[in-house]
């Protein structure tokens, strides 16, 4: 997803000479491109994030489109308070871009995972929040970015990541995308979770059961006229996420479906309310978190 970012940033550059880009000390091999294109609408500003969300708001404030990218803990959470009050606050233009959701940087430690920040950019007032799964939807919520006004936070995987929709697929910001319909239970998912909940979802087919498979990818705002459609079927409800139980999309919908009284039971497979101590690949994370297995349905069901 990461290459997909910076190519079709690059695509709307050509044409809108109000793209900018800043980044603190990040995006070697990755931005060269761009900055060969357009050596005057990109900034690295250092190990300076409180700094890049500063002066991104400024560079709004003067009529262009700034995307701030870096690691998600270092666009998100080292410089909450600017994005509180530079960006959410004063409702700018802003862009935030995090590559490395969940475990995607599990090597390198707690400092670099990313399980809280869905949480803290979804309590922000005025911010949209999108988590793309695979390429094509990474691609269409960046496009959709270019004319949506105000602050938004994107959440990317690394790179690499497979195609799970089909290429003449339909992606909209704002609505949930179904890859597969079904009566049994709803099995949704955000982000980079979405290739293995799609594997759980062909075994289980084999399997003979029918569930009802979709990607969140925008997750504030949420998608109301879906949730209440599979609702309203009453039917089961499991949500997965790479990221903290607490302020995700489990949470979320289960809390829709209790404001609305829907009576409907909602099971998160999530990050409990802990940090990793282990380090070592996201894979290897994830296994120690509970995220890779398939799930016994018998248990959720």
């Amino acid at each position: 997803m990461r290459t997909t970012f910076i190519e079709t940033l690059i695509e709307q550059a050509r044409v809108d000479d109000s793209i900018f880009l800043l980044t603190p000390d990040l995006g070697f091999s990755v931005f060269e491109k761009f900055i060969d294109s357009f050596p005057n609408r990109f900034l690295n500003v250092g190990i300076a994030e409180q700094n890049a969300v500063s002066i991104a708001a400024g560079l709004s404030l003067s009529g262009y489109k700034p995307y701030l990218y870096s690691i998600v803990p270092f666009v998100t959470m080292r410089c909450f308070e600017q994005i509180r009050v530079d960006v959410a606050y004063m409702n700018t233009n802003v862009k935030l871009v995090g590559v490395g959701g969940g475990f995607s940087y599990g090597p390198a430690g707690a400092t670099h995972h990313a399980i809280e920040d869905v949480a803290i950019m979804r309590a922000l007032p005025n911010m949209t929040v999108c988590c793309p799964g695979d390429p094509l939807e990474a691609r269409n919520l960046i496009k959709y970015s270019f004319i949506q006004e105000g602050p938004m936070y994107i959440r990317l995987g690394k790179n690499n990541e497979p195609l799970i929709h089909k290429q003449q697929s339909i992606i909209e910001f704002g609505k949930a995308s179904i890859l597969r319909d079904g009566k049994e239970f709803a099995i949704l998912s955000m982000g980079n979770m979405l290739e293995t909940v799609n594997k759980w979802v062909s075994e289980w087919e084999i399997e003979g059961h029918d569930p009802l498979f979709a990607s969140l990818h925008t997750v504030k705002p949420l998608d109301v006229d879906f949730l209440n459609h599979i609702m309203e079927l009453r039917i089961p409800i499991i949500t997965v996420e790479e990221h903290n139980v607490i302020g995700g999309i489990g949470e979320a919908i289960a809390a829709f479906a209790g404001n609305k009284g829907y009576g409907i039971p909602v099971k998160n497979i999530a990050i409990q309310d802990t940090y990793s101590h282990y380090i070592g690949s996201q894979e290897y994370l994830r296994n120690k978190f509970g995220l890779s297995k398939k799930p016994k349905l018998d248990e959720l069901i």
